[in-house]
Formats: C-alpha cells, sequence, structure tokens
C-alpha cells in the first residue's frame, strides 16, 4: 500500500523532473537566441545556425508547455527567446519598402551546377520559360558549359564571363546583354572561383555582377575557410556604381558574416520580396535535412526586388533561385 507520504515524495519527484524538463528545453533556446542576436557563431555553430527558422517554430510550443506545468521561470526565459527568434526571422515573410527605382526590368537567375552535374536541358528550358536576362552560375565544368551551349543557351544568353574548371570551381555569368570588364577571382578557401561582368542594360546604368561562392562550413575544421571568403565578399558601392552578388553564399540570413555584408548596402531580394524562408539547399538530392536558404541575390539598396522564387534544377542539390528586379533609369 501507497501511504501519503509515499505519495508526495513521488509527486515531488515528478515536479522536479518536470522542473529539469522545462530547463533541459528552455535554456537552449535561450542560448540560440543569445547566439543569433549577438552574432557569436563560431564553430558548431556556424552549421547549426543555419537552421534558426525551426528553432523559431518550435520555441513558442516550449514556452507554453512549461506555462502549462506551471514552471514559470523556464516558461518566461523560453518566451523571450521565442519572441526574440521570431522578431529575427518573422520579416521574411514580410515585403519590404522598394526604392523608387524607375528604370528597366531584369530577371536574374542563380544556379548552383553541382560539380556540373545539373540537368542542361532542364537549366535551358528555365531560362528560356522565365525570359531569364542574367545567369549566374557556380559549378560550371567545360563540359557542362558546351552541353548548354549546344542546347541553345548561346542563343539566349550570348554575352558571358565564363570560368569553368573541372570539378567544384568553376562559375560564370551569362548575359542577354553586351558585358564589358569580365573575369574572375579566386576565393582563398576552396579556392571556388567567382566569375564577375558589367552588364550594359538599355535605360538603366551600367551594372556589375558577380557570382559568389564562399567556402562551404560542412565541417568545423573548415570554418576559418568560412570566415575567410565570407569576409572577401565584394562590398556594396551605394555611392558608386549598381552592383549584385548572385550565388552560393553557404550562408543564410541567420549568420552574421551574410548580414554584415548586406549591411554595407545590399538588399536581399527574396528576403525584400517577402520569400525569404524558400529553401534552396538540403532535401533536393534526398539529404535528410530541412531545406535552408543558402543561394542568394544581393542587389545594391537602389535596386527594387518585385519577386524572387525558386526552381528545382534536375541533377543539382540546390534549387535555382529567380529574382525579378527593377533597375534605377539611366
Amino acid at each position: 500500500m501507497i501511504t501519503m507520504p509515499d505519495r508526495a515524495r513521488v509527486a515531488a519527484r515528478g515536479g522536479r523532473w518536470a522542473t529539469v524538463a522545462c530547463w533541459l528545453a528552455g535554456a537552449p533556446l535561450a542560448a540560440w537566441a543569445l547566439v543569433r542576436l549577438t552574432g557569436w557563431e563560431r564553430g558548431p555553430l556556424v552549421l547549426a545556425i543555419a537552421f534558426t527558422p525551426y528553432v523559431a517554430a518550435v520555441a513558442p510550443a516550449v514556452a507554453v508547455t512549461a506555462l502549462a506545468l506551471r514552471r514559470r521561470a523556464p516558461a518566461v526565459v523560453a518566451a523571450v527567446a521565442a519572441l526574440a527568434l521570431i522578431g529575427a526571422v518573422a520579416p521574411r515573410a514580410l515585403p519590404g519598402d522598394r526604392p523608387p527605382a524607375d528604370g528597366p526590368t531584369l530577371r536574374l537567375l542563380t544556379a548552383n551546377l553541382r560539380l556540373g552535374s545539373a540537368d542542361a536541358a532542364a537549366l535551358v528550358d528555365l531560362i528560356r520559360a522565365r525570359r531569364v536576362d542574367v545567369l549566374t552560375v557556380q559549378e560550371l565544368t567545360p563540359a557542362l558549359a558546351a552541353g548548354l551551349d549546344r542546347l541553345g543557351l548561346a542563343t539566349l544568353l550570348p554575352h558571358r564571363s565564363l570560368s569553368p574548371e573541372v570539378g567544384a570551381t568553376g562559375s560564370g555569368v551569362y548575359a542577354r546583354h553586351p558585358l564589358r570588364d569580365g573575369g574572375h577571382r579566386r576565393n582563398q578557401g576552396f579556392f571556388f572561383t567567382q566569375a564577375y561582368a558589367t552588364v550594359k542594360v538599355p535605360g538603366a546604368p551600367p551594372l556589375r555582377v558577380e557570382s559568389a561562392h564562399p567556402a562551404a562550413p560542412y565541417a568545423v575544421d573548415v570554418v576559418p575557410d568560412w570566415w575567410t571568403d565570407q569576409r572577401a565578399q565584394p562590398h556594396a558601392t551605394p555611392h558608386g556604381g549598381l552592383s549584385v552578388l548572385a550565388g552560393d553564399f553557404n550562408a543564410t540570413l541567420d549568420h552574421a558574416a551574410l548580414r554584415d555584408l548586406i549591411a554595407t548596402g545590399y538588399t536581399d531580394a527574396a528576403d525584400a520580396a517577402g520569400a525569404g524562408f524558400a529553401g534552396t539547399w538540403g532535401p533536393c538530392d534526398g539529404d535528410p535535412l530541412p531545406p535552408v536558404a543558402i543561394d542568394h541575390v544581393l542587389v545594391d539598396r537602389r535596386i527594387a526586388a518585385r519577386s524572387a522564387g525558386t526552381f528545382p534544377v534536375p541533377g543539382s542539390d540546390h534549387r535555382a533561385l529567380l529574382a525579378t528586379l527593377r533597375l534605377p533609369a539611366g
């Protein structure tokens, strides 16, 4: 027979375990929010912080559960963390203010071609169907570049600045309009190249476009390379010429390095168009990962982002990202 003192001891033990469970759920949320808000992401935190939107989605449930269990202190901690995380990510679903750009419309597509294994026909069909004006590509190989031209890219986007290489290091910029000052630079992390050129769009000022591809932080020991490449990305020139940086950044808007780059005078086109949650990498090739947005089109703040969307590219582990932009007149 269980006596009243025995029941009290069991209840006390159950209460302690409930308290411990609430803290075990709430404390990591608080730590995550602190890292996200301060930008203190180092080592394995660089990989983890990419999944902040999913943590933000779970955080309110933790707060509500702790409150239902009458564990007020962990409930308050979880609620504050939830508010901080939701405040950081929620604006991506809302269109932002647009600058008064009144020049021509430009449709820019960026795509990681995964070691040149992307389906060339599907990519050309996408470019034709979406009337793409500028294409930036990463992991462009000589064989794929030749295949794209055979399938009609040479006619659709005849102007180009290419750096095709075997493996993952190649890149390219293709355009419907004439290019000048083309070339490429090589990152120091994984030695990915970043092709660039200036596009002369009729009715707009010259527009410098670069295909971005910093190192991927796939393991802790390569995070320093990731930081090196992120810091080497070209800053915006708000008091100079127009520029666009588009490609596989291997970073999300929750990474301080990318936010610092944007703060130099860029706007993330998908974020500005209210499509900032659209994942571009993760489960695209069967990996058991939730999708995250690591491909971006960063535009000069004088350029208006009208819309953005993602499209599958068979053979690639990324989805292509298309941004429709309104350029200033010039």
